[in-house]
């Protein structure tokens, strides 16, 4: 029972994290309406401000403990803030050769996908019926979410290159998953945070000095961005990493997909986006992915 109860609340801690990135599409619809941000710009200041809300936390929590990691395991904190860095940039380069909706469709969907594949054949995580029918239900609200948003009248030449880098923007987010599922055991989310997203932070800085580094915004505009390194990132990566304890990486990667479902509602409720029967339909099957992940878990 008390098992059960651990994975119920870890699940509502992956929701909780899911909930607050579905912000991040609101917010950045903002900062493009006030300023000259770009995508780029956007994803590098969101991982740079949240870098002090994990490393001085986990500094008070940990103290010097905090750099008692393993040589193999602060490698790969680094390579999951490489692969942060990777998804955030991929996704960005591949909107203009694919458009939104494409770009979108491949980088969410096809992340899950890939984490169940590994996690079954390579981790040899069981894969149950309910896990099985949770994801199928997932991926088709996910679908039918995106598809809800597209607009008959504005067509978007899909390149190769493109949909490439979607491809690996999912690739990126999975490993970033898959990963992470390894050390919540036995480091604290603060502590694989810190360093994850300083590394992230960095890489971004690298690619955003070859184009062009937005570095000048309004009080509202830098409180935005405070917003976006304080809440969507670094609250919800700490709460993502702690609910990943006691689920498995698919289960996890299903769950995240409420995601889209929020940003979707946002829109509607901020934007005046119109959410139509079919944004509706896929979202009663988003719900009923994790009401079955809830209520009939492992089974």
């Amino acid at each position: 029972m008390s098992s059960r109860n651990t994975a119920r609340r870890d699940f509502f801690f992956v929701v909780a994290a899911s909930l607050c990135w579905g912000t991040v599409g609101l917010a950045n619809q903002i900062m493009y309406t006030i300023s000259s941000a770009n995508a780029l710009s956007l994803a590098f200041w969101r991982l740079c401000l949240s870098v002090p809300f994990f490393f001085l936390p986990a500094w008070f929590l940990l103290g010097r403990n905090l750099f008692r990691i393993k040589l193999r395991d602060f490698g790969l904190m680094i390579l999951m803030g490489i692969l942060q860095g990777l998804y955030q940039f991929c996704y960005s380069a591949a909107i203009p050769s694919t458009g939104v909706i494409v770009a979108t469709l491949i980088a969410i969907c096809v992340a899950p996908v890939i984490v169940a594949f590994v996690a079954t054949l390579i981790i040899r995580e069981r894969l149950a019926r309910t896990t099985l029918l949770a994801l199928i239900s997932a991926l088709g609200g996910t679908i039918l979410l995106v598809a809800a948003h597209s607009h008959p009248g504005t067509t978007t030449t899909i390149s190769l290159a493109g949909v490439l880098l979607a491809l690996l923007s999912a690739a990126g987010y999975a490993t970033f998953i898959l990963c992470g599922q390894g050390f919540t055991r036995h480091y604290h989310s603060l502590q694989i945070n810190a360093i994850a997203f300083g590394a992230g932070a960095f890489l971004l800085l690298l690619f955003s000095l070859s184009t062009r580094l937005v570095s000048t915004y309004s009080s509202g505009g830098w409180l935005i961005l405070l917003y976006l390194g304080s809440v969507p990132t670094a609250l919800g990566y700490a709460l993502f990493q702690t609910g990943m304890r006691s689920l498995s990486a698919t289960v996890t990667s299903i769950v995240t997909l409420c995601e889209p479902l929020a940003a979707a509602l946002l829109a509607w409720i901020f934007l005046g986006e119109q959410l139509t029967p079919l944004g509706f339909l896929g979202s009663g099957l988003l719900i009923a992915a994790m009401a079955l992940i809830l209520l009939m878990p492992g089974k």
